[in-house]
């Protein structure tokens, strides 16, 4: 039997609304969404108010189907301190570094009940912390993750509602759980496929967290000079993140940190005695591909085994072959779309009025800082990532001096994250011995 009778969703964006619509269809179970109180939540709970607890997905891409509908939820939960009831089942569709303080704000016995944790959109490392969490109430549990959202959903009028559209599906994820023969993930697994999302199962939870692309890729994207000039507005012109420079900031020397950090979180991974990563295989196979006279099948698959110089050209390629999407189709100028016009976002004022960081970079200093306390853990040295995470920390600290006497978010603090790391190296050093 599985655990998803009855489910309880922590969190208030679009990608929980497109879950439980999933879920409400192909389960039928009993959904309930739960949420912080805040200024960007206020509008989603008073949207859910006033259509009856109805929630509706739509879709850009008619092939996309079997993600849009609407239903009704069962239970709506202003405040985590406020969960009641029975739940079997508890999917985190927050940002990884607000997992401890979720779990934390639910009371004892909602916890103790809870069988399952499914992990939407974790982290390295992110199972195992929440194994740590909740092994007081409840030992036997079981944590499923996830190796990242199933695809991109968005609100459909920019502000926090019961209405959003997903505009893009990934073709393929990863799965992993701590329980060796585990039911719930065959369900979620026979899920994905009636949506037509292959899934692959890893032996842990953490070994599915290895393959986050942007694990390998935003870091070097992102904290650098040169985005980070565009992030904290002092570029005079629009930049683009997947844009060769001086329109973007892919340079030999980005893709040469690109492969440096790939390198160390591959011996991160190793020393877990983990499968690692074919990066460029995984950049075309499982993300984005491209034509077979850009990338050539052989180099892909024998990415790991080439030189240091071949590896970085190899990279550049990839990129280089992106700028517009190989496989549209031309106009009558023979201009194909723009594929890499992503621009690079701007610090906001977000709705509690203090000044923010985009999501990218400010979730993957999450990220990166947990990846260089494992790799302290385990005695192995990290130039690159400590790089990227210097040249970040650097940047905050300039500008939130700039910006002094405004009302700022936490996202200008430099944190060490360091009960998470405790809490992750602790679960790792269990499931070892």
């Amino acid at each position: 039997m599985h655990d998803f009778q009855r489910i309880l969703i922590a969190g208030t964006g679009p990608a929980s609304i497109q879950m439980a619509v999933i879920l409400k269809h192909h389960l039928n179970g009993c959904i309930g969404i739960a949420g912080r109180q805040s200024a960007r939540s206020e509008s989603f709970f008073t949207a859910l108010k006033q259509s009856d607890q109805q929630v509706h997905v739509d879709i850009q891409n008619e092939k996309h189907h079997k993600f849009q509908g609407k239903c009704r939820l069962d239970h709506v939960f202003d405040g985590y301190d406020t969960v009641a009831g029975h739940w079997d089942t508890l999917i985190l569709a927050v940002t990884a570094d607000a997992y401890l303080e979720v779990l934390q704000q639910l009371n004892d016995e909602v916890r103790r009940q809870i069988k399952c944790v499914v992990l939407l959109s974790p982290t390295f490392g992110s199972g195992a912390l929440t194994r740590q969490c909740m092994n007081v109430q409840r030992p036997d549990i079981e944590i499923i993750s996830f190796s990242t959202y199933l695809g991109d959903t968005r609100w459909v009028h920019a502000i926090p509602s019961n209405r959003v559209i997903t505009t893009g599906v990934k073709k393929k994820v990863f799965i992993g759980s701590t329980h060796t023969s585990s039911q719930n993930m065959e369900q979620l697994r026979a899920l994905y496929e009636q949506l037509d999302i292959a899934i692959t199962a890893m032996n842990s939870t953490l070994e599915a967290e290895t393959r986050n692309i942007s694990l390998y890729v935003h870091p070097p994207l992102f904290m650098n000079d040169f985005s980070l000039s565009v992030i904290f507005g002092e570029a005079s012109t629009t930049k683009c993140v997947y844009k060769l420079f001086p329109e973007g900031p892919i340079t030999q020397a980005l893709i040469r940190n690109m492969r440096s950090g790939w390198k160390e979180i591959s011996a991160i991974v190793e020393k877990l005695n983990m499968s690692g990563v074919n990066l460029l295989k995984f950049m075309t196979d499982d993300n984005y591909p491209v034509r077979t006279e850009s990338l050539s099948r052989h180099d892909i698959d024998h990415f790991v085994h080439l030189e240091t110089i071949h590896q970085e050209y190899l990279l550049y390629v990839r990129y280089a072959s992106l700028l517009i999407d190989p496989f549209s189709e031309p106009d009558s100028n023979g201009k194909y779309f723009d594929f890499s016009a992503v621009p690079i976002r701007q610090i906001f004022i977000n709705q509690e009025g203090k000044w923010d960081i985009p999501r990218m970079p400010k979730e993957d200093y999450y990220r990166i800082k947990i990846i260089q306390g494992i790799a302290k853990h385990l005695h192995l040295n990290c130039p690159m990532i400590d790089q990227f995470i210097s040249t970040y920390e650097h940047k905050i600290e300039q500008v939130a001096l700039k910006l002094k006497g405004e009302l700022l978010s936490d996202a200008f603090i430099i944190q060490s994250f360091a009960k998470d790391i405790e809490q992750i190296c602790e679960e790792i050093e269990n499931s070892a011995s």
